[in-house]
Parts: structure tokens; C-alpha cells; sequence
């Protein structure tokens, strides 16, 4: 089944614009002053956070979500990556949140997972 990620998250009232990086490509450390919402349309993509020396893989459907200021960066899989992307104002968001396809789909849903 496919995934709508850009229908999820306008159903949330988020208005998303795309990017795109093709296999391999980096992005350095780095922080915003706003919230961020990350949706992987396709392909896949992994954020670093060394601030809390770990990293989240993202693939198709998988969110992201990253408060201001939390220090990240990323690195596009084999296959390339388009992402989603939105933007809130700071203090929206508390923790950095990675949510599977299929949970955040169950969210939507009003299901829980199996």
C-alpha cells in the first residue's frame, strides 16, 4: 500500500515543501531556530544527532521530528531520498521523535499496532 505522506501531514494542518539528494550525499552538523517535521516521501536517509550520540535511519513513510535547536545531520541512502518537509515555531516540539510508516500511519488511523 502506498504511503500519502504529504496527505498525512496537511491532514495535521502542516504545509510541507519537498527536497530531494541523490545517493550518498551529506549534510554537516547543524541546527535551526524553529521546529522540524521530516517525512520521507521516498528512499531513505539517516540524521545523526551527536549531541545524544545516536542516529535515526528514516525510510519511506517514517517522520522525523527535530525541536529547534537539536543539533543533526544526515546522510541520503543507496537509492537517493525526497523528503518532506515542515516547519513550526519554536517550543512546538520537546524531544527529537522518530515515528515508523506503520505507526504513524496506526496514529492516523485511530488504530494501534499489532
Amino acid at each position: 500500500m502506498a504511503v500519502d505522506v504529504e496527505g498525512r501531514l496537511r491532514e495535521e494542518g502542516l504545509e510541507p515543501s519537498a527536497w530531494s539528494n541523490g545517493p550518498g550525499d551529506r549534510y554537516t552538523a547543524h541546527e535551526h531556530d524553529y521546529d522540524k517535521v521530516i517525512a520521507v516521501e521516498r528512499g531513505s536517509i539517516r540524521f545523526g544527532l551527536p549531541d545524544e550520540a545516536r542516529s535515526i535511519e528514516l525510510a519511506t513513510g517514517d517522520r522525523l521530528e527535530l525541536p529547534a535547536g537539536t543539533r543533526h545531520d544526515a546522510l541520503v541512502g543507496p537509492e537517493g531520498v525526497t523528503c518532506l518537509e515542515a516547519h513550526l515555531p519554536a517550543g512546538s516540539l520537546h524531544v527529537p521523535t522518530h515515528r515508523s510508516a506503520a505507526a504513524w500511519q496506526d496514529e492516523t488511523d485511530g488504530r494501534t499496532s499489532a
